[in-house]
């Protein structure tokens, strides 16, 4: 069925379920997997006037870091089911990313979580998800 699954995490634990059914998955099709952490830009995370500013000092280096935390845990429980896990930090805007990794990597399958914001919240951050599904032209399996 899936030959090569894509795992997106935000290192949230939420998206560690998604992890574990992608992980689960793919150890039971013999697929093998491809996680990616998505970094938004810096200018993306500038919010306000100055002084609410988030300071680009060292802004990649935090990234960076940050996303080598988060893929080594994947990584971790990659190697303890049995499945092969490549891991990449990608940096743009996460559902563009995550379906242009999908394409370029040839991933037939899309797992990810969605934090199943309602109302005002989802109109002012958005749902990279539901961009996710919007964009992709392979199947997408969310976990909750």
């Amino acid at each position: 069925m899936y030959k090569h699954i894509l795992i997106a995490t935000d290192g949230s634990e939420l998206a560690s379920k998604a992890v574990a059914a992608g992980l689960e998955l793919a150890k039971s099709l013999h697929a093998r997997t491809t996680a990616v952490n998505v970094t938004e830009p810096w200018s993306a995370t500038v919010t306000g006037e100055p002084p609410f500013m988030v300071p680009m000092i060292n802004f990649d280096e935090v990234a960076a870091k940050r996303a080598l935390d988060i893929l080594s845990r994947v990584r971790g429980a990659a190697n303890e089911a049995g499945v092969a896990c490549e891991t990449l930090h990608v940096s743009g805007f996460p559902a563009e990313s995550i379906v242009e990794t999908a394409q370029a990597k040839g991933c037939d399958l899309i797992v990810m979580a969605s934090h199943g914001r309602r109302g005002l919240s989802k109109i002012l951050l958005g749902s990279q998800t539901t961009r996710v599904l919007a964009l992709a032209t392979m199947p997408v399996l969310v976990c909750r």
